[in-house]
């Protein structure tokens, strides 16, 4: 019988609010169902890819259903991956520590960013939204999916592992997944996950000064100043800005800033140097709230994307 997994999560938890946070909930394998407000989403576990609906009962409950039965090794597994990917393993006092910071989101109580279960799938999404417009992300990660991931039980495909990435020719990925000059820089970062040359566990401890994580960062194939400023972030770690033309809009546009990029981004540093450890979260809200100021809350956006997708409902049918 598939599993059903009840998700601990805190009191101020909501899914389309804190979910819908940041770009990669719209990036495959992730879909979003804005008409029944929940989420779907393989994960690649013990023993093989796994399809999960998720949504958040009346109750404030939140609730993933498999397409298959897992294992109990899987079940402490999808929790982990889960919390990362909603943002469940955020507590509230940490929200309302940024709430004091900047006191502008207490009222909506945005505070968590989406990110991906595990930090490989989020190293690779962000080496795919460098140097592109945002449409051709949404292409390099579908087809990722489709040519280099597993599928689970109900015929939806995983994101790719790093054996399997590692595996993999650089032309092979240039041309089936259409992901330009990064073929050789993907194939790269997934070797060095498979010889454990990432720590995740030195990334994320509080003890590791963010400088040393962040040049760290910038050592890997593919990893600029943007890049490392972006998996700081993915890390947990919202001390640092990650600025690039995307910044530059929004300082001119929002901030009323003006000058050269050099300028810009001086200017940029100084604005958010006032909320401390948060200013990355301060910045991203900013960032988010003209997006949804343009097209409604982002828990409304569908997916614009061609091939194979699924949904929610579909999972469960």
């Amino acid at each position: 019988m598939p599993t059903t997994l009840t998700i601990q999560s805190p009191a101020d938890y909501d899914l389309a609010r804190d979910y819908c946070s940041y770009g990669y909930f719209l990036l495959e394998p992730n879909h979003w169902e804005p008409e029944t407000q929940s989420a779907a989403r393989v994960l690649n576990l013990a023993d093989g890819p796994a399809a999960a609906a998720i949504d958040q009962r009346p109750s404030g409950v939140l609730r993933a259903r498999f397409d298959r039965a897992l294992s109990r090794p899987e079940q402490t597994e999808a929790r982990t991956q889960l919390a990362r990917m909603l943002g469940t393993d955020i507590p509230e006092a940490e929200v309302r520590d940024f709430h004091r910071v900047d006191p502008r989101w207490k009222k909506s109580g945005r505070g968590r960013l989406c990110r991906s279960p595990t930090l490989f799938e989020d190293i690779i999404k962000t080496v795919t939204s460098c140097n592109v417009a945002w449409p051709s992300t949404i292409t390099m990660n579908r087809r990722l999916c489709e040519v280099m991931g597993k599928k689970s039980p109900s015929g939806v495909f995983a994101f790719p592992t790093p054996k399997k990435l590692a595996r993999a020719k650089p032309a092979t990925l240039r041309a089936r997944c259409r992901v330009g000059y990064r073929d050789g820089r993907i194939v790269e970062l997934a070797k060095l996950f498979v010889k454990g040359h990432i720590d995740e566990a030195w990334l994320t401890d509080p003890a590791t000064p963010s400088d040393d994580v962040f040049a760290f960062l910038k050592t890997l194939p593919g990893i600029g100043p943007y890049a490392a400023g972006n998996i700081m972030q993915l890390l947990g770690r919202y001390d640092r800005l990650a600025i690039d033309t995307e910044s530059f809009r929004h300082a001119r546009t929002v901030l009323n800033m003006d000058g050269t990029d050099a300028r810009l981004t001086k200017q940029l540093t100084a604005y958010y140097d006032a909320f401390g450890r948060h200013r990355f979260r301060s910045y991203w809200f900013e960032i988010w709230d003209y997006y949804e100021s343009k097209k409604g809350p982002a828990s409304t956006w569908e997916k614009h994307t061609t091939g194979a997708t699924f949904t929610a409902s579909q999972l469960n049918a």
